[in-house]
């Protein structure tokens, strides 16, 4: 089978005690096989995108275990993590143990808060202007985040994250109200045709106003288990090393001093999509983001936060949509900053 293939096999006929379940209804019982039929939601998603958004909280490690163990089938035939799902087709899975958690319960007030920082909707899209310190999904001992949140306040079964930022970082955020919305926005995202802007505090002033920071990065996990990732000099001198091609470029648009030391404000434009890129890009030229505990560990400007903002999103066939830098960043700006539009 090659990669991305679908699996095109008509399904096996159930008799009544399983037949399959909608995948657009949640589980209910993960002690038993599980037979779920997809829909027109799930249709072209990856085998792996598929079974994370429906056990969740099971590790993702286990669940390509479960793949490659044949505890999950598709059409009753083995399958693999990178298969793509077809209307109608049915997946099996086996009984598993999942941590029993009571449905996170989503206060009025932060839900409101959410619904209140959309800056962008049409029929397929939703942005959000996503606050600082709010994970975009739960897991990793997150009973929620904003996805779920989401879905719960709207009442949408199909709401789906079209990227991922970062815990800490603030600014939009696109999710797809439609399938096809998503197909379409990921397929932009791998052509590099979605160009997003970021607004960041950097420690120290850098001597150039523009440049192009294009250093391979290679992720790593500590001792603790804890991810981190790391610029991969080698890269160009060892043939099996598995950093990836990175390249970011950077605007310096104000030199000032915070705290007796000093700083930037910079506009940062990845032109790859790779994990902690521009916060690693910075910290590698020695211009880390203030408040990066991850890599910046000897900050001294006493700010409270992770100092990058998702600002400007440019998506073909749309008009250019901006999240205006936050309030706590804004005010450790010197007065009267020009802010770019």
């Amino acid at each position: 089978m090659t990669d991305d293939a679908p699996i095109h096999e008509a399904p096996a006929i159930f008799n009544s005690k399983t037949r399959p379940q909608s995948a657009d209804d949640e589980i209910s019982n993960f002690g038993r096989v599980n037979y779920l039929e997809v829909t027109r939601h799930q249709h072209d998603q990856r085998l792996d995108n598929f079974l994370l958004n429906r056990l969740k909280g099971l590790p993702k490690s286990h669940i390509y275990k479960m793949i490659r163990s044949d505890e999950v089938r598709v059409n009753n035939k083995r399958c693999k993590a990178h298969d793509r799902l077809q209307r109608e087709d049915v997946v099996r899975i086996a009984p598993v143990q999942l941590a029993t958690r009571e449905k996170p319960i989503i206060s009025t007030e932060f839900a409101n808060s959410l619904l209140a920082r959309v800056v962008y909707e049409d029929d397929g899209l939703l942005v959000l202007n996503k606050p600082s310190g709010i994970a975009v999904h739960g897991g990793s001992g997150l009973d929620f985040g904003v996805i779920e949140a989401m879905r719960e306040v709207t009442g949408k079964k199909y709401l789906e994250l079209v990227h991922r930022i970062d815990k800490d970082t603030s600014g939009l955020l696109m999710i797809s109200k439609k399938r096809s919305a998503l197909k379409t926005l990921q397929q932009h995202l791998v052509d590099k045709t979605i160009q997003k802007h970021y607004l960041c505090l950097a420690k120290g002033q850098p001597a150039l106003n523009e440049q192009r920071i294009d250093q391979p990065l290679l992720r790593y996990t500590l001792g603790s288990g804890e991810r981190r990732v790391k610029v991969d000099a080698t890269t160009s001198q060892n043939q099996d090393s598995q950093a990836k091609e990175s390249q970011t470029d950077i605007i310096v648009h104000r030199r000032f001093m915070l705290a007796d030391e000093p700083v930037s404000l910079i506009e940062a434009k990845p032109l790859t999509g790779r994990t902690h890129q521009i916060r690693v890009h910075l910290a590698h030229i020695g211009h880390a983001i203030l408040g990066d505990d991850k890599y910046n560990v000897h900050d001294k400007s006493g700010v409270h936060r992770l100092c990058l903002h998702a600002w400007r999103l440019d998506i073909p066939g749309y008009e250019t949509i901006t999240a205006p830098l936050p309030d706590d960043m804004v005010d450790w700006l010197p007065e009267h900053t020009e802010l770019p539009e």
